[in-house]
C-alpha cells in the first residue's frame, strides 16, 4: 500500500497582515499544501521555521526590522532548511539580485496570479527555481551589465564552466532559460531522475548554491543550449 505523500508545509512572512491573509485564503484549499505559520519580520521567520520546520517559506524583501534579505542566511542555516522564494514588486531587482546571490531558491512578483503562487510553491518543494516572468528579464539585464548589486564577479570565471560535462552544460543552458526539471526532461529526452542528477552535478562543479544562481551563471556566460 502507498503511502500519502505529505502536504507541503509553507511558512508566511510579511510585514502585512492583509498579503498574508491573502496567500493564506489562496493556499488554504489546495491539496498537498498546509501553511503551518506566519511572521511579520525576519527575525521571527527564524523562529518559525525553526518551531515548524516548514519546506517552503515565502518571504517579503522589504520589512522593518530584520528584513527578508538579513533572514535568508540564518534560515537556510537551519537543519533542515527550507527553500526561500522572496516576495518582491516591481523595481526592487537589486534586492532580488542580493536575495540570489544569498541562497533564495527565486522571487515572485506580489502581483501575480493565485495560478502562479501555488505552482511557485510546488516549484520550490520540488528542487526547482521560481522565477517570476514579469521581473526576470529587468533582473538578467541588470546583471549583464556588470553586476551592480554585488552579486559577484562582472564576468563568469570559465574554469567553473570548463568542469561540466557535454551534457551538463547543456543542462546548465536550459536552466539559464528557466526551464524546470520536467521541461529539461523533455528536451533532451531522458528521465526526471537523470535531470535530478545532472543538475545536482552541476551545481556542485559550478558552486551554485540554488538553481537559480545557477540560472544566473549561464545567462552571464551566454550558453544556450
Amino acid at each position: 500500500m502507498t503511502e500519502p505523500t505529505r502536504p507541503i508545509r509553507v511558512l508566511l512572512v510579511d510585514d502585512e497582515a492583509m498579503i498574508r491573509h491573502g496567500v493564506r485564503l489562496i493556499l488554504r484549499h489546495v491539496d498537498g499544501i498546509d501553511v503551518v505559520a506566519e511572521a511579520a519580520d525576519g527575525h521571527r521567520a527564524v523562529e518559525e521555521a525553526a518551531a515548524h520546520r516548514p519546506d517552503v517559506a515565502l518571504v517579503d524583501i522589504r520589512m522593518p526590522g530584520r528584513d527578508g534579505l538579513a533572514a535568508i542566511r540564518p534560515l537556510l542555516a537551519l537543519d533542515p532548511a527550507p527553500r526561500v522564494v522572496m516576495l518582491s514588486t516591481f523595481g526592487d531587482e537589486e534586492n532580488v539580485l542580493r536575495a540570489l546571490r544569498d541562497g533564495a531558491s527565486g522571487f515572485l512578483l506580489k502581483d501575480e496570479g493565485p495560478q502562479e503562487l501555488i505552482s511557485a510553491v510546488r516549484a520550490a518543494a520540488a528542487g526547482d527555481a521560481v522565477l517570476s516572468p514579469g521581473v526576470t528579464g529587468s533582473v538578467i539585464a541588470r546583471m549583464l551589465r556588470g553586476g551592480a548589486a554585488g552579486t559577484g564577479d562582472p564576468a563568469p570565471r570559465d574554469e567553473r564552466i570548463a568542469r561540466l560535462t557535454r551534457r551538463e552544460r547543456e543542462v546548465l543552458a536550459m536552466l539559464g532559460e528557466g526551464l524546470a526539471n520536467q521541461g529539461i526532461a523533455e528536451r533532451l529526452a531522458i528521465g526526471i531522475g537523470t535531470v535530478k542528477t545532472h543538475v545536482s552535478a552541476v551545481l556542485e562543479k559550478t558552486g551554485s548554491t540554488s538553481r537559480v544562481q545557477a540560472a544566473l551563471l549561464a545567462y552571464r556566460a551566454g550558453l544556450r543550449p
